[in-house]
This record gives C-alpha cells, sequence and structure tokens, in this order.
C-alpha cells in the first residue's frame, strides 16, 4: 500500500472496492458466472481489509468486510434461515501473517509462553458450501450458504450426491449441521464441458462453477446427472458436540459416514503449520480435485468458543491461500473512465491472456502517475499478475525501452469536455463539469440509490441510464421521488409492467424519510464515507444544522470549524470538502430541492440495553481472566465504545493489577474506577 495515500483517494478506493466485490459476490455465489479468478477477488477483498485498517473512520455501512457470500434474492430456490451463521474466512499469502495469526490467538487467550496452542491443517477445496442437517441422525434439509444467514433449500438436490448419506450411522446428537463444500473433480469437470460443448450448450469457467450451478437448480433430476461430491470440513447448530477438539470432531463426522479432507492433520506449532502448506501445496497439480489454500483452525473447542467471530470471519481459523501467477501479455488500449467525483480513471485493455485458469482482458492503471512509473503506451508488452492491491494490475513493462511516444493523460474529460485538473497535492485528475457531465451524474445516482445509501429497490444501472436517456433525472437526486408524476410514461417503456412500475414507484415513496446520515453520505460529497456521515449525525442530529455549521466554517468562522473536528473522526479534510460543496451553487440547488422531497427524521444513535450501553470503557493493567482484545470485543458487543486513552469523555475504567498512568488520570477526573470482577458482573448481567 502506497505510505502517502490520501484519506481522499482511500474513500474513493473503498466506494470503488465495496461495488467491484459486492458485483462479484453477485456474480459467484447468486449466478454462478465469475467474471474473475478467487486469486483475483481474494485480492480485491485483501485491499480493503488494508485501507479499513489504515482508516477505520472510512470503513462504509456497504463494507464486503461486513458480508458474507451474497443475498439469494433471485433464485427460483426456497430460502433458508440459518440457525447459525455460515461465516466466511480470513486470509493470510504469506508466513509472516500466518505467524501473526498465532500471535493473535495467544495475545487473545492471554497465553504464557510455554502454552502449546495446536491448530488443524487441511487442504481448501474449491467448491459450494452447504450446510447438511441432520435430525435424530436422518438428513433433513440441506442449504446453501447464500449470504451466510439466508441460504437456499437444496434438499432434494443433495439426495442425489452420493458422498452424502441420508441416515448416520452410530451415535449423532439429535441435532447435528454437518458443513462442507459440494464439488466436482477435475475430470468430471472435463467430461461434462465436453458434453455440454457437443449440445451447443454453455461451457463452464471451472469446476467450482460447475458445482455450483449442478447443485442450484429447480429441477433435481438435473442434479443428478451430475457428478458432484461432498467434503466436510466443520459444523453449524448441534444439540451436543461430543468431542473437544476440531480434529477428535472432524474425525468423529467421518465414522458417521461424510468424507473428510485426506490431509487433515494437527500441527503443533507454525512450523508445522506451514510445513503442512507446503506439502499440500507441492501435491496440489496431482490432486483430482481444485484446492487453492490450507485452512488452519484452533484445535481446542473452548478456545475457538473464547476466541468467537468478527465481522464476518472467525478469530480462530484462517485460509493460507496459494500465491497468484503471472504472465504476459500486451497492452492493446488506454481508456479513460469518469467515475461520480469526477476522478479520471485508466483502464488498460489487453489481449486476452489465461492467468491461472481465467481470461483477463482488462486491468486498473490506477491513476497518471502510475502511468508514468510503468511508462505504459498501448503496444507495449506487459506482465500482468493477479495478487497484490488491486487486481488484475500490471507488474511489469517489457517493452518500456523501446521508442514509441508517450501516453499523454488528457487534460479535458473525455464524457462533457470540460477541463481536467489536478488538486495541489493530488494524483488524480478530476472532470471540473459537476453535475453538467453525464458521467458524473451517472455514478452519483448509482451511489445515491445504493444498498448503503438510499438503498432503492428497482433503480439499477440500465434503469438509471433509461431514465437519464429520457431527460426524467436531469435534476440529480431530487427527480427520483418525482417519478410517481411520470407512471404512464414508464408504463409505456419497453419491458416495464405494472407490477414493476409499481414495485419501483413504491420503493421510493418508502425513501421519504430516509436515515440521516444514508442520504448525507448518498449525496457523494468527497470524504464523507458511510462512517463519517453518521459521525457526523450523531453529532449533528439535523441535516440543516450541519449545513449551517459547515458554510459558517468556510467562511473562516473558527468556532464552527472546532464543532465539525471535535468530532472524533472528523479532520480538516472533510471540513472542507463540507464547505466546498455547500459553496458551490448547483449544489445547494440539489441539496434544497431534495429536501423539499423527503423528510428525514432526527437522527438517534439507538443502543443496546445493557449498563454500559453508548459509554466509553478504557482498560488498563493485567487483566487475569481474558486478554485486552477479549474484554474489548464485550464492551463493543454491550454496545459500549472500546477507547485506548482516558479522557474527559471516558465513563468507565476497568483497571487490572499494574494499572498506572490511565488509573491515576482517571481518579484525577472522576471517572467510575472498577476492576476485572466487577467488568464480569456487568457483562454476566448484560447477558
Amino acid at each position: 500500500m502506497s505510505a502517502d495515500l490520501t484519506e481522499a483517494e482511500a474513500a474513493n478506493e473503498l466506494m470503488r472496492l465495496a461495488k467491484q466485490i459486492a458485483r462479484h459476490n453477485r456474480l459467484y455465489h447468486a449466478e454462478d458466472d465469475p467474471e474473475i479468478s478467487d486469486a483475483e477477488y481474494d485480492a480485491l477483498v485483501r485491499r480493503n481489509a488494508e485501507l479499513e485498517a489504515r482508516f477505520p473512520h472510512l470503513v462504509r455501512s456497504d463494507s464486503p468486510s461486513q458480508d458474507v457470500g451474497h443475498e439469494v434474492s433471485a433464485s427460483p430456490l426456497s430460502k433458508v434461515q440459518h440457525e447459525v451463521r455460515m461465516m466466511s474466512l480470513d486470509n493470510a499469502f504469506s508466513d509472516e501473517e500466518v505467524e501473526d495469526f498465532v500471535a493473535r490467538v495467544r495475545r487473545f487467550l492471554s497465553l504464557d509462553e510455554d502454552e502449546a496452542v495446536t491448530f488443524t491443517a487441511e487442504d481448501k477445496i474449491d467448491g459450494l458450501s452447504c450446510s447438511l442437517r441432520y435430525e435424530e441422525g436422518e438428513l433433513v434439509l440441506a442449504a446453501t450458504r447464500g449470504d451466510g444467514q439466508v441460504g437456499e433449500n437444496v434438499t432434494p438436490n443433495v439426495r442425489h450426491i452420493a458422498d452424502i448419506p441420508p441416515t448416520l450411522s452410530g451415535n449423532v446428537p439429535d441435532v447435528f449441521e454437518i458443513r462442507g463444500e459440494v464439488y466436482m473433480a477435475k475430470e468430471d469437470f472435463a467430461a461434462l464441458n465436453a458434453a455440454q460443448e457437443k449440445a451447443g450448450e454453455k461451457l463452464f469457467a471451472n469446476p467450482r462453477n460447475a458445482a455450483a450451478g449442478s447443485l442450484r437448480q429447480k429441477d433435481a433430476s438435473v442434479t443428478a446427472k451430475r457428478p458432484l461430491r461432498f467434503w466436510a470440513h466443520g459444523w453449524g447448530a448441534a444439540s451436543a458436540v461430543p468431542e473437544d477438539t476440531q480434529y477428535a470432531m472432524m474425525q468423529r463426522i467421518a465414522e458417521w459416514g461424510l468424507p473428510i479432507s485426506p490431509d487433515l492433520k494437527v500441527c503443533n506449532d507454525v512450523k508445522d503449520m506451514l510445513q503442512q502448506y507446503r506439502s499440500i501445496s507441492e501435491g496440489r497439480a496431482g490432486l483430482p480435485y481444485e484446492i487453492d489454500g490450507v485452512v488452519y483452525k484452533v484445535d481446542r473447542l473452548d478456545w475457538q468458543k473464547r476466541l468467537g467471530f468478527v465481522a464476518k470471519a472467525p478469530r480462530w481459523a484462517m485460509a493460507h491461500k496459494f500465491p497468484a501467477e503471472r504472465a504476459e501479455t500486451t497492452l492493446e488500449s488506454i481508456d479513460i473512465q469518469v467515475g461520480r467525483t469526477g476522478k479520471l480513471t485508466p483502464v488498460g485493455r489487453l489481449a486476452p491472456v489465461l492467468v491461472g485458469g481465467v481470461t483477463v482482458t482488462n486491468v486498473t492503471l490506477h491513476n497518471r502517475d502510475e502511468i508514468e512509473r510503468l511508462g505504459v503506451r498501448p503496444g507495449d508488452r506487459v506482465v500482468v499478475q493477479r495478487a497484490g492491491d488491486v487486481i488484475p494490475q500490471v507488474a511489469e513493462n517489457l517493452t518500456r525501452e523501446e521508442d514509441r511516444p508517450a501516453f499523454h493523460f488528457p487534460d479535458h474529460c473525455p464524457q462533457c469536455g470540460s477541463e481536467a485538473v489536478s488538486e495541489e497535492g493530488e494524483v488524480d485528475v478530476r472532470c471540473t463539469g459537476g453535475l453538467i457531465c453525464k458521467a458524473q451524474q451517472f455514478e452519483r445516482l448509482k451511489h445515491f440509490v445504493s444498498r448503503g445509501a438510499l438503498d432503492i429497490d428497482g433503480m439499477g444501472e440500465r434503469t438509471i441510464a433509461e431514465f437519464m436517456e429520457h431527460g426524467w433525472l436531469d435534476n440529480g437526486p431530487p427527480d427520483i421521488f418525482r417519478l410517481h408524476r411520470r407512471r404512464d410514461e414508464i408504463l409505456a417503456l419497453e419491458g416495464w409492467k405494472d407490477k414493476s412500475v409499481d414495485n419501483l414507484l413504491a420503493s421510493v415513496e418508502n425513501r421519504r424519510s430516509p436515515d440521516a446520515a444514508r442520504l448525507l453520505f448518498g449525496l457523494g460529497i468527497r470524504h464523507v464515507g458511510a462512517v463519517t456521515a453518521r459521525d457526523l449525525m450523531k453529532s449533528f442530529h439535523e441535516l440543516p444544522a450541519l449545513r449551517e455549521a459547515s458554510e459558517k466554517a468556510h467562511a473562516g468562522d473558527e468556532d464552527a470549524a472546532a464543532s465539525l473536528t471535535g468530532i472524533d473522526g472528523i479532520g480538516s479534510a472533510v471540513v472542507e470538502a463540507l464547505g466546498d460543496f455547500f459553496h458551490e451553487e448547483h449544489n445547494r440547488t440539489v441539496w434544497e430541492d431534495l429536501l423539499s422531497e423527503v423528510s428525514p427524521p432526527r437522527y438517534e444513535v439507538e443502543t443496546m440495553d445493557s449498563p454500559v450501553a453508548g459509554k466509553t470503557v478504557v482498560f488498563t493493567g493485567k487483566l487475569e481472566t481474558m486478554s485486552r482484545d477479549e474484554a474489548k470485543a464485550q464492551a463493543e458487543r454491550l454496545g459500549a465504545k472500546a477507547s485506548g486513552s482516558v479522557s474527559a469523555k471516558t465513563d468507565l475504567l476497568v483497571a487490572g493489577p499494574g494499572a498506572g498512568s490511565k488509573l491515576k488520570k482517571a481518579e484525577e477526573l472522576g471517572i467510575e474506577v472498577i476492576d476485572e470482577a466487577g467488568w464480569a458482573a456487568i457483562v454476566a448481567e448484560a447477558g
């Protein structure tokens, strides 16, 4: 990650990543038609995580770090609510990250140096996640992961998979959900594609897609003709768990009749874990099925329970992914795309090249400086890689020394012809056309109706483009709330029916009283991401109050500026962006027009019903029954904010043995101080 990345650049990139990842999630989980490989997807998620770690105040409400899979909204299969959420896994790509993972586990559990931690290690098969619910040993329900909370009912389909027994053998708990992957062997995949080609049908991109498409059939007889397999790697809801370690429990599942990884083993330390990783990696090519890494899990189940989960992944597990590949190809052209903030982003069009089984045709070139750094021009031979920060990317220009004219980055917007400039200290070049630029208007409207903002169903890209073409959205977001006047005109368009028009208009009407923070975020003001919007509204509560403070700060009112920068996480860049936004007449016009159509209620923050909900808690000294991380996680679950420093805003200090300066400062400020036992009582009281 670039060390000089600005907050603005990070916010813009997080926005792009959220959209990219959401799109690829939909293609992968809901449509079984991915455009990128797992390695490319992992790299996007990894980049998102790196940016969120560096700029935590920019975390978006639609951040992919909060999601698992994709909502099963358009499936012909019925939906199933998972009793226990089906989680995803965090990824590691280097030995050092595996070492960090083990160190984090030890810190969280507050283990002594001489206390051993064992992990299981097994190959990570590339398939479709599936949960099998057995009651009194009988298979009663099978479901895909979906978005982790709601999946698809595929019970009739899995009954045709030979690896999945209808009845478990042995002493089985009354209720036990076995989780694993439905997959297709390489040889079976090749035979299926050959048959598809002979029949003139669409070919599957890879074995995972073939398995997913075969399992998620409305007609189970289609699934019955496909050579699907199953591999168990864990469990979900269970009335009892008869073993106390991951390894022993997986052996028990195998005894019940489900296949598990033949490479599952217990590792006593990091050295063993990495040795198993290399052993599996070396034998990868000869396996009859596709794998994309090795999964490590803390072996002791009581420790797994203590470690718990963060966002979408368990703290006690990690996927160590295999490195991605590189390939050479020709950069045929460089196109310039215009985003909602006016940023001009260069995109390289490549001669199609196969990289690790996936055909790559496009690559981001980031900005003007990156083009200059690589020295790329149309016609260059380049090395493309599918690992790193944002993927796919150009890793190397092989022909930069050849005599060929340099690529000249445009100084005018290719969409509207307005001047394109770079502000002082920034590398990004932006169109100055604002809302007169159709590219920006289109992107801003997409953002406004997106899930993290107003979340208006039915206002997808095609609908926005169609309505813009007819001039129905010329005034921007406010025109969305006037679409009810055009019901008959919309109905006259091809593909629109009474029900679809009424559904769209109902969705718009349901947003007449939007959440103020979502509305603010939806306006696409630079530096004002979802988290920043919420922080601002927590302080100002009403949008007019925020506007007044922003305009006064822009005019030089120091008190107004202080009312903004005094909010935790709000810096001068946000204050300047807000001032610039309200200084522009066309922005004020859109703002006033929009607020004549919608009425956001006063913004208030709901907190959990616990003794510390809404309070700021600080932990200091040595905690004897838990680690500092575990204590902070408890505080956040109870609706409190866990801070690392004592200030006048601190409500409670939890002090263990050895508490020093923080305890002294808390006593000076008259802050309530309790010991670890007192904190445990609060946690117990909250349930």
